[in-house]
């Protein structure tokens, strides 16, 4: 991962694991943000590329799918080694390109070792529940990768743009303050904080599109008949809130980036560079963790040789 002028893929492919991580983190770590005091959303162009151009999308698509094995690789560590478990958060307006960077990027981890939650409007039993009751119980499992499709962040995103929501979720009414946005930033960071010293790491991103790409992709949903599906009114509706979200999206993010939970504002504009950069985000994180096969104890490796015996012996 780099500028293909500095790191070719196939480059790339040839370097150690160690290498290979390390290469990821200096790609990545420009869109790292763990300390939101001074973040300001519109300081970040949507159609940024970093050092890359249109031109050098080919060799960013052939590192992509060489980054995807390196991360079937420590995929395959972190669930022998069954100490971590890894939370991947997505957020972002309608067709940033969510799902498709969550297909492209996790398209050779085994689907054993992760779980993928996409949280639409809450049911009647979320309501009768706390905000991040559904959440919580979708949490991944020591040794898997758990990715959340929106989150409990919705919470303090869609739910403070629509502030009617709040009398959906039957709080009692002196608990509804001018506090409440702020209490829930609070919330989430001592919730982050808590997965965080029980073994869950967690990565945030929010993929940045602009609201002239947006419009380009609602165009596009429409005109072509085999995504008509993706569409729907209420992402019009939903278009003229943008600033509001902007805010929220600004807000939620200068409350709650964290070192132990840093938020990924990564530019959406291009899909190729999008991905990119999450596939790199995520071998970073993995990276850090130390992963290991478990080493065979000796009692057992006297059992795997007598097996081994016994099937030679045939």
């Amino acid at each position: 991962m780099g500028r293909p002028g500095e790191a070719e893929p196939m480059e790339f492919a040839k370097l150690s694991l160690a290498e290979r991580v390390e290469r990821c983190r200096s790609f990545s770590e420009p869109y790292r943000l763990t300390d939101g005091k001074k973040f300001r959303l519109k300081s970040i162009d949507p159609d940024d590329t970093g050092e890359l151009t249109s031109e050098d999308k080919p060799q960013a698509q052939e590192a992509l799918a060489i980054g995807t094995d390196v991360l079937a690789e420590l995929q395959e560590r972190l669930y022998a080694q069954d100490r971590w478990a890894v939370l991947l958060i997505f957020q972002a307006m309608d067709a940033a390109g969510k799902d498709g960077a969550i297909k492209h990027v996790m398209s050779g981890v085994n689907p054993q070792g992760c779980q993928v939650h996409s949280f639409k409007a809450p049911s009647a039993e979320e309501l009768d529940h706390d905000y991040l009751w559904r959440c919580l119980k979708s949490l991944p499992e020591r040794g898997r990768i758990g990715i959340f499709n929106r989150s409990y962040y919705e919470e303090v995103l869609v739910v403070r743009v629509h502030q009617e929501l709040l009398a959906r979720q039957k709080l009692p009414p002196t608990l509804v303050t001018k506090s409440i946005w702020q209490e829930r930033y609070e919330d989430i960071c001592n919730l982050e904080r808590y997965l965080g010293r029980n073994g869950v790491l967690i990565r945030k991103f929010f993929l940045h599109v602009s609201k002239k790409e947006q419009k380009k992709r609602f165009l596009e949903r429409l005109d072509n008949p085999d995504k008509n599906w993706k569409f729907s009114l209420g992402d019009v509706e939903e278009r003229r809130h943008w600033e509001e979200y902007q805010e929220a999206y600004e807000a939620m993010i200068r409350a709650t980036a964290s070192k132990a939970a840093p938020w990924y504002v990564v530019p959406a504009d291009s899909k190729w560079f999008t991905r990119v950069v999450v596939a790199a985000a995520i071998i970073d994180a993995l990276g850090s963790l130390d992963l290991k096969f478990p080493e065979v104890p000796d009692d057992r490796k006297k059992e795997l040789a007598a097996a081994r015996l016994a099937l030679e012996q045939e």
